[in-house]
Protein backbone atom coordinates (compact mmCIF):
# COMPACT_ATOMS: atom_id res chain seq x y z
CA UNK A 1 0.00 0.00 0.00
CA UNK A 2 1.48 3.47 -0.98
CA UNK A 3 2.70 5.47 1.93
CA UNK A 4 0.50 8.25 3.25
CA UNK A 5 1.07 11.80 3.62
CA UNK A 6 -0.14 12.14 6.99
CA UNK A 7 0.95 9.16 8.80
CA UNK A 8 -1.85 7.47 10.86
CA UNK A 9 -1.60 7.58 14.49
CA UNK A 10 -1.70 5.93 17.47
CA UNK A 11 -4.40 6.93 19.73
CA UNK A 12 -6.00 8.99 17.12
CA UNK A 13 -9.78 9.00 15.55
CA UNK A 14 -9.91 8.82 11.96
CA UNK A 15 -13.03 8.46 9.52
CA UNK A 16 -12.30 5.89 7.40
CA UNK A 17 -13.92 5.04 4.48
CA UNK A 18 -13.75 3.15 0.58
CA UNK A 19 -16.11 2.51 -2.25
CA UNK A 20 -16.39 -0.12 -4.86
CA UNK A 21 -14.05 -0.36 -7.94
CA UNK A 22 -15.52 1.58 -10.66
CA UNK A 23 -18.24 2.09 -8.25
CA UNK A 24 -19.43 -1.44 -8.55
CA UNK A 25 -22.03 -3.02 -6.18
CA UNK A 26 -19.85 -4.92 -2.88
CA UNK A 27 -22.71 -5.87 -1.24
CA UNK A 28 -25.57 -7.78 -3.19
CA UNK A 29 -27.38 -9.34 -0.65
CA UNK A 30 -27.95 -10.32 3.37
CA UNK A 31 -25.65 -12.42 3.63
CA UNK A 32 -22.93 -10.20 2.02
CA UNK A 33 -23.22 -7.51 4.61
CA UNK A 34 -22.80 -10.40 7.54
CA UNK A 35 -20.16 -11.52 6.12
CA UNK A 36 -18.54 -8.45 6.41
CA UNK A 37 -19.72 -7.68 9.57
CA UNK A 38 -18.09 -10.84 10.71
CA UNK A 39 -14.72 -9.61 9.02
CA UNK A 40 -15.17 -6.63 11.11
CA UNK A 41 -14.95 -8.69 14.13
CA UNK A 42 -12.86 -11.02 13.47
CA UNK A 43 -9.89 -8.91 12.42
CA UNK A 44 -9.96 -6.12 15.32
CA UNK A 45 -7.82 -8.72 17.39
CA UNK A 46 -4.23 -9.35 17.67
CA UNK A 47 -2.39 -12.72 17.82
CA UNK A 48 -3.45 -16.19 18.03
CA UNK A 49 -7.11 -16.88 17.05
CA UNK A 50 -9.52 -19.58 15.54
CA UNK A 51 -9.42 -20.19 11.87
CA UNK A 52 -12.24 -17.53 10.13
CA UNK A 53 -14.36 -20.46 8.61
CA UNK A 54 -14.25 -21.93 12.39
CA UNK A 55 -15.07 -18.16 13.65
CA UNK A 56 -17.84 -17.77 10.99
CA UNK A 57 -20.60 -19.87 11.46
CA UNK A 58 -24.29 -18.80 10.99
CA UNK A 59 -24.06 -18.14 14.91
CA UNK A 60 -22.07 -15.59 16.20
CA UNK A 61 -22.23 -13.79 19.85
CA UNK A 62 -20.35 -10.72 18.93
CA UNK A 63 -18.27 -9.89 22.30
CA UNK A 64 -16.15 -6.71 22.55
CA UNK A 65 -12.22 -7.69 22.92
CA UNK A 66 -10.45 -5.53 25.55
CA UNK A 67 -8.36 -2.92 24.32
CA UNK A 68 -5.15 -4.82 25.03
CA UNK A 69 -6.27 -7.34 22.30
CA UNK A 70 -7.53 -4.89 19.86
CA UNK A 71 -5.47 -3.13 16.70
CA UNK A 72 -8.21 -0.57 16.51
CA UNK A 73 -11.81 0.06 18.26
CA UNK A 74 -14.37 1.05 16.27
CA UNK A 75 -16.50 3.83 17.14
CA UNK A 76 -19.05 3.19 14.37
CA UNK A 77 -19.51 1.94 10.54
CA UNK A 78 -22.59 1.79 7.86
CA UNK A 79 -21.98 -0.49 4.84
CA UNK A 80 -23.80 0.99 2.24
CA UNK A 81 -24.38 -1.19 -1.50
CA UNK A 82 -21.16 0.35 -2.93
CA UNK A 83 -19.18 2.10 -0.26
CA UNK A 84 -18.10 1.95 3.04
CA UNK A 85 -17.79 4.19 6.15
CA UNK A 86 -15.68 4.02 9.54
CA UNK A 87 -15.15 6.04 12.43
CA UNK A 88 -12.06 4.10 14.35
CA UNK A 89 -9.50 4.72 17.16
CA UNK A 90 -5.81 3.18 16.04
CA UNK A 91 -4.58 1.00 19.08
CA UNK A 92 -1.70 -0.29 17.54
CA UNK A 93 1.23 0.96 15.20
CA UNK A 94 -0.11 0.76 11.89
CA UNK A 95 -3.58 -0.80 13.84
CA UNK A 96 -5.81 0.37 11.01
CA UNK A 97 -3.87 -0.15 8.06
CA UNK A 98 -3.39 -3.70 9.06
CA UNK A 99 -7.54 -3.83 10.15
CA UNK A 100 -7.93 -2.68 6.49
CA UNK A 101 -5.95 -4.79 4.33
CA UNK A 102 -6.91 -7.50 6.11
CA UNK A 103 -11.30 -7.29 6.00
CA UNK A 104 -10.55 -5.92 2.25
CA UNK A 105 -8.29 -9.18 1.14
CA UNK A 106 -11.02 -11.33 3.35
CA UNK A 107 -14.14 -10.04 2.16
CA UNK A 108 -12.54 -9.83 -1.59
CA UNK A 109 -11.82 -13.22 -1.44
CA UNK A 110 -15.20 -14.26 -0.48
CA UNK A 111 -16.83 -12.38 -3.04
CA UNK A 112 -14.86 -13.31 -6.14
CA UNK A 113 -15.12 -16.33 -4.97
CA UNK A 114 -18.68 -15.94 -4.85
CA UNK A 115 -19.61 -14.33 -7.34
CA UNK A 116 -16.75 -15.98 -9.95
CA UNK A 117 -15.05 -12.97 -10.75
CA UNK A 118 -11.52 -11.95 -10.44
CA UNK A 119 -9.22 -8.89 -9.19
CA UNK A 120 -9.57 -6.55 -6.62
CA UNK A 121 -13.12 -5.39 -5.42
CA UNK A 122 -12.10 -1.85 -3.93
CA UNK A 123 -10.48 1.12 -4.81
CA UNK A 124 -7.43 1.27 -4.08
CA UNK A 125 -6.05 2.31 -0.69
CA UNK A 126 -8.90 3.16 1.67
CA UNK A 127 -9.23 7.30 2.58
CA UNK A 128 -8.34 8.47 6.15
CA UNK A 129 -9.32 11.80 7.81
CA UNK A 130 -8.11 12.57 10.85
CA UNK A 131 -10.86 13.75 13.75
CA UNK A 132 -9.23 16.95 15.05
CA UNK A 133 -12.00 18.04 17.74
CA UNK A 134 -14.82 16.30 20.03
CA UNK A 135 -16.87 18.80 18.15
CA UNK A 136 -15.85 16.75 14.78
CA UNK A 137 -16.05 13.54 16.21
CA UNK A 138 -19.55 13.70 17.10
CA UNK A 139 -20.34 14.77 13.68
CA UNK A 140 -18.59 12.89 11.78
CA UNK A 141 -20.26 10.16 13.48
CA UNK A 142 -23.68 11.48 12.62
CA UNK A 143 -22.74 11.88 9.17
CA UNK A 144 -21.73 7.98 8.55
CA UNK A 145 -25.23 7.14 10.26
CA UNK A 146 -27.25 8.98 8.29
CA UNK A 147 -26.11 7.71 5.10
CA UNK A 148 -28.76 5.17 4.31
CA UNK A 149 -31.43 7.55 5.20
CA UNK A 150 -30.02 10.75 3.03
CA UNK A 151 -29.56 7.88 -0.08
CA UNK A 152 -32.81 7.29 -0.07
CA UNK A 153 -32.34 3.40 0.83
CA UNK A 154 -34.81 3.67 4.07
CA UNK A 155 -37.61 5.96 5.17
CA UNK A 156 -36.53 5.82 8.99
CA UNK A 157 -32.71 4.93 10.32
CA UNK A 158 -33.98 2.29 12.43
CA UNK A 159 -34.95 0.05 9.39
CA UNK A 160 -31.05 0.26 8.36
CA UNK A 161 -29.65 -2.77 10.09
CA UNK A 162 -25.92 -2.52 7.96
CA UNK A 163 -25.04 0.53 10.36
CA UNK A 164 -23.91 0.75 14.05
CA UNK A 165 -26.79 3.58 14.48
CA UNK A 166 -28.76 0.78 16.65
CA UNK A 167 -26.02 -0.04 18.94
CA UNK A 168 -26.86 3.76 19.81
CA UNK A 169 -29.76 3.92 19.94
CA UNK A 170 -31.13 0.95 21.87
CA UNK A 171 -29.10 -1.62 24.24
CA UNK A 172 -27.83 -3.95 22.01
CA UNK A 173 -24.64 -5.96 22.04
CA UNK A 174 -21.77 -5.67 19.33
CA UNK A 175 -18.86 -4.81 19.14
CA UNK A 176 -18.73 -0.76 18.42
CA UNK A 177 -17.21 1.13 21.52
CA UNK A 178 -20.12 3.53 21.27
CA UNK A 179 -19.43 5.35 24.89
CA UNK A 180 -17.04 7.49 23.32
CA UNK A 181 -19.46 9.44 21.47
CA UNK A 182 -22.76 8.90 23.82
CA UNK A 183 -20.35 10.12 26.89
CA UNK A 184 -21.24 13.27 25.18
CA UNK A 185 -24.90 13.15 25.10
CA UNK A 186 -25.28 12.65 29.19
CA UNK A 187 -27.63 12.02 30.69
CA UNK A 188 -30.23 10.22 28.58
CA UNK A 189 -27.29 9.90 25.79
CA UNK A 190 -29.25 7.52 23.65
CA UNK A 191 -32.63 9.44 23.14
CA UNK A 192 -30.40 12.71 23.24
CA UNK A 193 -28.19 11.14 20.33
CA UNK A 194 -30.93 9.54 18.20
CA UNK A 195 -32.82 13.61 18.53
CA UNK A 196 -29.36 14.47 17.77
CA UNK A 197 -28.45 12.20 14.18
CA UNK A 198 -32.25 12.65 13.07
CA UNK A 199 -32.34 16.50 13.20
CA UNK A 200 -29.27 16.49 10.30
CA UNK A 201 -31.46 14.33 8.06
CA UNK A 202 -33.50 16.47 6.21
CA UNK A 203 -30.54 18.78 5.78
CA UNK A 204 -28.56 15.77 4.54
CA UNK A 205 -31.07 14.74 1.65
CA UNK A 206 -31.02 18.10 0.31
CA UNK A 207 -26.95 17.95 -0.13
CA UNK A 208 -27.77 14.92 -1.20
CA UNK A 209 -29.65 16.51 -4.03
CA UNK A 210 -27.68 19.66 -4.79
CA UNK A 211 -24.78 17.31 -5.43
CA UNK A 212 -26.88 15.15 -8.01
CA UNK A 213 -28.08 17.91 -9.84
CA UNK A 214 -24.13 19.46 -10.09
CA UNK A 215 -22.96 15.79 -11.57
CA UNK A 216 -26.20 15.54 -13.92
CA UNK A 217 -25.54 19.42 -15.18
CA UNK A 218 -21.03 18.43 -15.24
CA UNK A 219 -22.39 15.35 -17.48
CA UNK A 220 -24.18 17.68 -20.04
CA UNK A 221 -21.20 19.75 -20.66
Amino acid sequence: MPGRTTPLATGEFYHIYNRGIEKRTTFTQRRDYQRFLKTIFYYQFIGPRPSFSKFSKPQITFQKPLSNERLIDVICYCLMPNHLHFLIRQLKENGISKFMGQISNSYTKYFNTKYNRVGPLLQGAFKAVRIETDEQLIHVSRYIHINPIVSGLVKNLEDYPWSSYLEYIKLINSFCSTNEILRFFAPNERAKYKEFTEAQVDYGKELERIKHQLIDIDEEH
